[in-house]
């Protein structure tokens, strides 16, 4: 076996050979105590081993160490956009730089592109929130995440200071995007709608956000709500002019809905589903409009 190392005062690589892997492993340590011993007093040990790796002697056929490939090895190109001006700060922008590096490399995993149109699901019920990515004439499903905190029942909110969380179908332009949250980054989802607007239903500054503390809320981890605010404000920047959010009590299933067909809400629950049905069926979600104090989807 050969191990490769630096020789930190000659700056160039060194090979020490072995058969052995008992052998090997002590070369290696012998070789880093000896350099260490060499540095000069007052330097911290920043001249770090650059290149620790075993090449398999020809024809052995043996791999050890070095598993990852080039292509993880380069350097993530995280992409730009000014189509659009979004609310920034000193710490979005420190947090975006922070977590868009590896969801660039997440999304292109799969498929997805940073900056492509967003569009977000959450499931009170379940404590879920969905994020899906435009892909050509669909959207795909990029993450879901934890609600780590939410106050209130199922059910639609009805009035200022009733602890409820809202149900319904929102939208996120950019105005709407808060970089200087209270709640460490956070967007407003625009509530009271048209159609909370048309049953008389009052309240403000529902959100999603950090810091895991919530009064009608759907509020995160700092951790998530990075990446879920970085995934938005990139699509915003890049030219989304505003993302959808679809908020319902549970998974909208045949199930669930025959389970609940004595609640109160039943009735409410019948109309929503028609915009989960609607974005199930065709990848899309739809256009929301409001008629004669109902949902309607197109």
């Amino acid at each position: 076996m050969v191990v490769r190392l630096l020789d930190f005062e000659r700056k160039e690589m060194v090979e020490l050979t072995s058969s052995n892997d008992l052998c090997k492993s002590l070369l290696m340590l012998t070789y880093i105590v000896s350099a260490c011993s060499k540095m000069k007093s007052g330097i911290l040990l920043s001249a770090l081993l650059c290149s620790v790796g075993c090449v398999p002697e020809e024809g052995t056929g043996a791999s050890i160490g070095g598993n990852r490939s080039s292509d993880d090895l380069e350097e993530v190109v995280v992409p730009v956009f000014n189509s659009q001006s979004v609310p920034s700060s000193q710490r979005s922008r420190v947090a975006l730089d922070r977590v868009a590096p590896s969801l660039v490399r997440d999304l292109q995993s799969i498929g997805l592109a940073y900056g492509n149109p967003v569009f977000i699901r959450i499931f009170k019920e379940e404590r879920e929130l969905e994020l899906w990515v435009e892909s050509g004439s669909a959207f795909k499903l990029f993450r879901t995440y934890p609600v780590a905190a939410m106050s209130g029942n199922l059910g639609p909110k009805m009035q200022e200071g009733d602890r409820q969380a809202p149900e319904g179908f929102y939208f996120v332009p950019p105005s709407r995007m808060n970089p200087n949250s209270r709640f460490h980054l956070s967007f407003n989802l625009g509530y009271p709608n048209k159609f909370d607007r048309a049953w008389g239903r009052t309240g403000s500054a529902l959100m999603v956000h950090g810091n895991e503390v919530s009064i009608g809320c759907f509020a995160m981890t700092d951790a998530k709500v990075e990446e879920i605010y970085a995934l938005s404000e990139a699509a915003l920047r890049n030219g989304q002019k505003f993302f959808r959010v679809h908020v319902f009590p549970f998974r909208m299933t045949g199930r669930k809905m025959k389970e609940a067909r004595t609640e109160k809400w039943h009735s409410f629950w019948k109309n929503i589903k028609e915009g989960y049905d609607f974005f199930e069926k065709n990848g899309i979600p739809p256009d929301v409009q409001v008629q004669d104090r109902r949902y309607v989807f197109e």
